[in-house]
């Protein structure tokens, strides 16, 4: 697989599902503008919830927005403020009535856009990025991945050429479909510039409910 193959999207169907679930003929344009709308004022609006996914659905002139987030009691807040003032605030922006509903994350430590995010962080912080990179790979293989691929690119210290540099532990198939691998990509905004931070963390092998029933049917009939 090259590089420029998003991991996630390489397994739609697959071991990963769709974040947008609907479907339109006419205004497709439309709600998909209006979609990364309202992932940006989330993001905007919360950004100490550490949400790792957003999940739209349209059912006639409601919609459904699902976050899954690692820390759920600040996106609720106290007496649940902060989750109306965001439903108020999205509901602004859409133009429709949404059910909002917060999921909490179990494992923040193999999710790839919480890890990156938090090297990021770091760096933003001022400490070395090798010092960050490693730390991160470290907790993320005692909460038991299996393989982590780290990769920052940009003015790394300070320098005045842009570099890569690169972090591997464990295993990483990117070209196995089954393969669980979770991506994510942050921009860290430092005073020498941005520095670009991407995650590969992988769970292990795993098989989608569709495929499972589709080879436990083709098992049946064979028999």
């Amino acid at each position: 697989m090259g590089h420029k193959v998003h991991p996630g999207g390489f397994r739609l169907g697959v071991t990963h599902n769709w974040q947008a679930k609907w479907y339109a003929e006419k205004n497709y344009a439309q709600f998909l503008q209006d979609d990364l709308k309202l992932r940006r004022a989330i993001e905007e609006k919360s950004p100490g919830g550490n949400i790792t996914r957003v999940e739209i659905e349209r059912t006639g002139d409601e919609l459904g927005l699902t976050l899954y987030s690692a820390r759920p009691g600040i996106l609720i807040g106290k007496g649940g403020q902060n989750v109306e003032s965001l439903r108020a605030e999205l509901e602004k922006i859409s133009g429709n009535r949404i059910r909002l509903t917060i999921r909490e994350v179990e494992h923040p430590e193999l999710e790839a856009c919480l890890v990156a995010r938090g090297i990021a962080d770091r760096i933003e912080g001022r400490v070395p990025f090798r010092h960050a990179m490693k730390q991160a790979a470290f907790r993320t293989m005692q909460a038991g991945a299996k393989g982590i691929k780290i990769r920052c690119a940009g003015r790394l210290g300070g320098h005045e050429i842009a570099r890569v540099e690169n972090l591997h532990q464990g295993q990483m198939p990117l070209h196995k479909l089954c393969a669980d691998i979770s991506y994510g990509l942050v921009e860290a905004r430092t005073v020498m510039g941005r520095i670009g931070v991407k995650v590969w963390i992988y769970k292990g092998d795993t098989i989608s409910e569709v495929r499972r029933e589709n080879v436990t049917a083709e098992a049946s009939e064979a028999s």
